[in-house]
């Protein structure tokens, strides 16, 4: 039987929505060479690593921290559990995440109205410090979420060192709003860079049911 899979990775264009809106951040595309003049077509870009959907290491937010170096592909080619908080209208907390089942190395993605948004809302749904704690207590292995950033304007970044601390893999800028909650197989693969704070993903979901 067919399997359904689902292309959860933003598109990068000059017109994507990008972090809290900011120029330096809007991926720039230009022609190195072109036809007819040239002997061939090739295009150059030029874009910020922590563009669409990509995955975070803690040199990111931690001075000397581990790199792309680390890279364990495997954490991104797995089981997953996507997790429906469509209805919240502000943060991800411990309490929310109590309710659902969470067991020791999951890797868990939650879609949140975000994925619903074309443009960037200053006001996206964010996994809250309480709510990271919780995730690390409980022994997952990563987590993605469907905004352009975990969380939103703490003070000292209390969600990304949780994580970045307990080794829990951050993919940010997930689209997910045609996928229902539920078990599915990723394939989330990188675009290999050494020594950098972020790689680009293109993430495919399988369903697993």
């Amino acid at each position: 039987m067919k399997k359904t899979y689902y292309d959860v990775s933003m598109m990068i264009s000059e017109t994507m929505q990008v972090y809290k809106n900011k120029e330096e951040k809007i991926p720039r595309f230009s022609l190195a060479s072109k036809l007819p003049d040239n002997t061939s077509q090739e295009t150059l870009v030029a874009l910020n690593l922590h563009t669409g959907t990509h995955l975070d290491f803690p040199s990111h937010m931690v001075q000397d921290g581990p790199s792309s170096d680390t890279l364990d592909l495997k954490r991104l080619i797995r089981s997953v559990k996507v997790f429906d908080f469509s209805p919240l209208t502000d943060k991800i907390t411990k309490r929310e995440l109590q309710e659902k089942g969470i067991e020791p190395g999951d890797f868990l993605l939650f879609k949140t109205r975000n994925s619903f948004e074309e443009n960037f809302n200053f006001q996206f749904i964010y996994l809250a410090k309480d709510g990271a704690e919780y995730l690390v207590e409980k022994g997952v292995l990563g987590v993605g979420i469907d905004g352009l950033g975990i969380e939103r304007d703490q003070p000292h970044h209390p969600t990304h060192k949780t994580l970045f601390k307990n080794d829990v893999y951050i993919i940010e800028g997930l689209r997910l709003a045609a996928v229902p909650e539920g078990h599915y197989f990723m394939v989330a693969q990188p675009i290999k860079m050494p020594k950098t704070d972020a790689l680009l993903l293109s993430v495919v979901l399988f369903d697993e049911s």
